[in-house]
């Protein structure tokens, strides 16, 4: 009995051997390392078209914020407002480029009661600044499929620069 038992764990070690070595010699170090790299490399690559929420890195207190923010203009803003960063309402900051893609919202000015669309266009290029204030809005804000009216995407993607800095107001016109 001891003898039978002794041939199968032999014959079970050198089965199991063999297929550790061919298993070896079919996916090496090398290999593994070749796709890691590329699974890592395609990560990357896809990381700045990736949706992302700013509200995560929002600052400063909520009553500014709320002060800010109210702005008419502002009703469907998703950022940091650029006129605290050394822009402007409706122009970025010296150091950074306007995003070559933005979002639209529509906005009733409260002076003459009509609607107005409103472009929101990312400054990128440029780190953020932590005390600038952060206002989120999303009045009339569409679904992420809808990319022209979702406010919760880097719409820096478009650039050279990528990183996001702050967020302008242009008016465009009147919504008809």
């Amino acid at each position: 009995m001891t003898k039978l038992l002794d041939r199968l764990l032999s014959g079970l070690d050198r089965m199991t051997e063999e297929k550790a070595r061919g298993a070896a010699r079919r996916h090496g170090r090398r290999s593994f390392l070749a796709r890691a790299g590329g699974a890592i490399v395609g990560g990357v690559a896809l990381a700045p078209i990736l949706p992302f929420d700013r509200r995560a890195n929002a600052a400063g207190s909520a009553a500014a914020a709320e002060d800010a923010c109210g702005y008419w203009r502002q009703c469907a803003i998703d950022g940091f407002l650029c006129q605290e960063a050394g822009g402007s309402l409706t122009s970025c900051p010296p150091g950074s480029s306007v995003s070559a893609v933005s979002w639209v919202g529509t906005c009733t000015n409260p002076e003459d009661n009509k609607d107005y669309l409103v472009s929101y266009n990312d400054c990128c290029g440029k780190p953020l600044i932590p005390s600038t204030t952060f206002c989120y809005n999303s009045k009339g804000e569409r679904p992420g499929y809808r990319m022209g009216l979702y406010n919760d995407v880097n719409w820096c993607m478009a650039n050279d620069a990528k990183g996001y800095h702050c967020t302008v107001s242009v008016v465009v016109g009147l919504a008809e």
